[in-house]
This record gives C-alpha cells, structure tokens and sequence, in this order.
C-alpha cells in the first residue's frame, strides 16, 4: 500500500470491534484467563502480536496503534509508551549497560542531554556530545565499548540536517546500534530504518495525535531487537494510557493531509521571514540557502512546521513586543498541533561540541493549519513593534 493509504488502513480490524471503524478505547489494567492453565502460558504472550497480559504491557487499543506504526515505518514491531522522551529513554535503555559509551548530537532535545547526563552517568554509561554535521567524521569518536550512536534531524531548535546514511554504515560495520528522533520529519517524510537506523523514535504528542491533547511515544525496529525494547518499556513501568492511545490512533488517520498544510504553510512563511529587515537568518532546511538543505533534499519526502528565526541584535523588550501581541501565536512547548506556536531559546549554554553563535534573539516558531495569510500579517505588525520598542 502507498503510505496515504496504509494510515488509514492500517491497525484497524473492524471485523474485531464488532464492526466498529475504530479500535475502541479499552479501559484496562487486570485481564483475566479461563483457567490456571491458560494463565501459566500467558507469561511470555506480553511479547506476542495481539496478545495481552496486563494493561501496562498493552491493551487492543495500544496495540492497535503499534501496528498501523510499525507499518508506516517499514519496521516489524512497535512498542508505545507514556510520551515522546519516553521514547528517547527506552530506546537508549534497550542498548546500553554500566560501562558502555553512547555518542548524541550536540544540537539534540535538551531532556535526552539531561537523561544522559544526570541519569546515564551515575550508572556507569558516558557520554560525548558531537558535531550534528560531523558525518563519516563519526569513526573518530568511537571506543572499544561504544555500544549507541544517537541522531536527531533536523537538530532541535537550530535545525542542522545529519548525515544519517553514513553515520549509519560505519556504526554498522563496528556493531554499533543507531537511535534516530524522527520527530520533525514523521514516517511521512522519512524513514529512519530504511537509511539503516536500528531504533526509530518518534515523540507521537506532536504531529501523530496533533491536537495538543496527549501525550504519546512510539519506537520502531526490526524484530530482533523488540524485546530488548518492550523490556526496556516494561521494567520502567513505561506504558500509554489507554485514551492517550487512542488518540494517538485517532490523529494518526489525517496526518497525511495535516503535514502537507503545515509544509505548504511553513514554507511560505519561511520564504517571506528570509525577506525582512531585522533577521539574520531563517533555519528550515527545505529553504536552498540552508547549510542542510543538500541533505534534507536527498533524504526527506518533504518539510514539516517547525523552524527557527535568528534575529539582528534587539533588546529583550523588543522580542517582548513581538511576542506578546501576536494574535495567531500562542507561546508554548512542544509543536505539531493545529495551532501555531512561538517560544524563544538560547542554547548556547548547552553546548559542549559546538560554539552556537547568535547575533541577536533566536525564536522558534510552528506553523499551523491557519490561512498563512493571516500568520503573515500577524508576524508583519510583531516586526514592526520590534522594531519600534
């Protein structure tokens, strides 16, 4: 099936819901068996498709949305869990152990660089912080105990593209496992294990539920390496509510549609932003000028809603003035919802690899599903505060 087609078909079975198009929600924690018998044998079925043992290892509901995953990504298994850095943290913990070496991308989501750094570090796994653009460059940072390079594209909040085939082939060649946040680019745009990637993450509180309603993750692999990652899941205690699931299912079926309005959107936003005075420079790598943009063309199917703005110098109540009376853009976390979205970043101090060099205040922005039209005259009257503050 074509992948329009496979989100709506897939992981449904009405024939299963008594006919009903939707994998209801099931409600569940104690699930019962018939007989002793039956419940000795149900041990080892909380790794088996379509069996259940417990509500936290997964109801019809949340397998329902592992499956119409795992086949949006071309991967044998999915295992869903409570968020989206859920997520981050089971693929991580599926590989690593006291002792072991991990590589993650300077530009990553600040909750994995604090996972590795205030949780990993006291049990024994340390970590190096590289160049996000480093590519085949990558064989230099490698040790004898390196067991997980970790890859995130584009780069979180400054948007810099990976390398991932090649980073890919080299960690393979040394049995090294690879996670990649494919967040930005959903199994839509690109698919992170057909470009050789083990565990592909997807914060599904974004643009897979994106309503701003739930929170929601999914990681991806080959069936070799899914029970090591629902073990992760499970001993952590990690798993989805069964509401949370279903909406997760429920966003699932029309984002087809909601990516290619916040891409179209988005690209005309970025387009008009790259022309006004004051900004130093737009980083959407679906624009020419952007130093990933060679990358993202080869490897992605096409760009979602989420891009930065790096201003000239302005004072702090100038970026206020601009912020505060917008009236399409709400601030907040996160993105991949219907609405638009403005929050600003500095993440110079998070840097360990890499120098981040601004000239004045850098803001993020998501685009949503509203006429670009009026985004546009939105961020047209905002420019002209900042400017005037």
């Amino acid at each position: 099936m074509k992948r329009d087609t496979t989100l709506i078909a897939a992981g449904r079975h009405p024939e299963d819901q008594f006919g009903a198009v939707n994998t209801p929600i099931y409600q569940a924690s104690t699930i019962t068996r018939p007989t002793l018998a039956d419940w000795e044998a149900s041990r080892d079925e909380r790794y088996q498709k379509g069996k259940y043992v417990y509500g936290r290892f997964g109801t019809p509901t949340t397998g329902a949305l592992e499956e119409a995953v795992a086949a949006l990504e071309g991967a044998d298994r999915a295992v869903a869990v409570s968020s989206g850095m859920a997520a981050c943290a089971a693929a991580i913990l599926a590989c690593v152990k006291g002792g072991d070496h991990i590589l993650v991308p300077d530009a990553v989501y600040f909750p994995v660089r604090n996972f590795c750094n205030a949780f990993l570090a006291p049990f024994g796994v340390e970590t190096t912080f590289y160049d996000p653009t480093i590519g085949k460059g990558i064989a230099s940072l490698l040790r004898d105990n390196t067991r997980l390079i970790y890859l995130e594209a584009p780069g979180s909040q400054t948007f810099e593209m990976q390398d991932v085939p090649a980073i890919t082939a080299i960690a393979r060649e040394r049995g090294i496992y690879t996670a990649f946040d494919n967040t930005w680019g959903t199994p839509l745009l690109f698919r992170p294990l057909e470009h050789g990637v083990d565990f592909s993450i997807n914060a599904a509180t974004k643009y897979f539920v994106g309503h701003s309603d739930a929170m929601l993750g999914v990681v991806s692999v080959r069936e070799e390496l899914f029970k090591p990652l629902k073990d992760a899941a499970m001993f952590t205690g990690n798993g989805p509510g069964a509401h949370e699931a279903y909406l997760g299912l429920r966003g699932l079926r029309t984002m087809g549609v909601r990516l290619e309005r916040h891409g179209r959107n988005t690209l005309r936003v970025t387009r008009w932003f790259a022309q006004q005075k004051g900004v130093h420079k737009v980083l959407y790598p679906a624009l020419p000028d952007d130093p990933g943009h060679a990358i993202w063309r080869r490897d992605f199917d096409g760009a979602s809603g989420l891009f930065s703005v790096m201003f000239e110098p302005f004072e702090k109540k100038a970026v206020a003035a601009f912020v505060d009376d917008l009236e399409h853009f709400l601030i907040g976390a996160s993105f991949g919802g219907y609405e638009s979205l403005v929050l600003p970043f500095d993440p110079s101090k998070n840097r360990t690899a890499t120098e981040w060099r601004a000239p004045g205040p850098c803001l993020r922005f998501h685009i949503g599903l509203e006429d670009p039209d009026d985004l546009i005259a939105d961020l047209d009257k905002g420019l002209a505060r900042m400017r005037a503050a």
